[in-house]
């Protein structure tokens, strides 16, 4: 299975609502490594990276309107770009 790494920046009402240990939570379930953190902006970014699946499947977890995976806060957008994965390890919140 090839591996990948994302980074995503996720626009919305995402930070003080949960949303980065939802996200955690998600990418432990998915067996990725990475982290999210909130941004000055108002934004939450979040690096993962792992099996491609794993990955694709938190990108649209991190989409899906409305959330059917009791997703806290409400997200706007989602900005992803791919790269080669740099081992990262566990999942962490920023």
């Amino acid at each position: 299975m090839p591996k990948t790494r994302m980074t995503a920046h996720v626009r919305g009402h995402v930070q003080g609502v949960g949303f980065r240990w939802w996200t955690r939570s998600r990418a432990l379930e998915l067996g990725l490594a990475g982290y999210a953190k909130n941004l000055v902006d108002g934004r939450v970014e979040v690096v993962a990276e792992g099996d491609a699946l794993g990955v694709d499947k938190l990108k649209a977890l991190l989409e899906e309107q409305p959330s059917t995976a009791n997703r806290p806060g409400r997200v706007d957008g989602v900005q992803a770009q791919y790269s080669e994965p740099k081992g990262a390890t566990g999942f962490e919140e920023r």
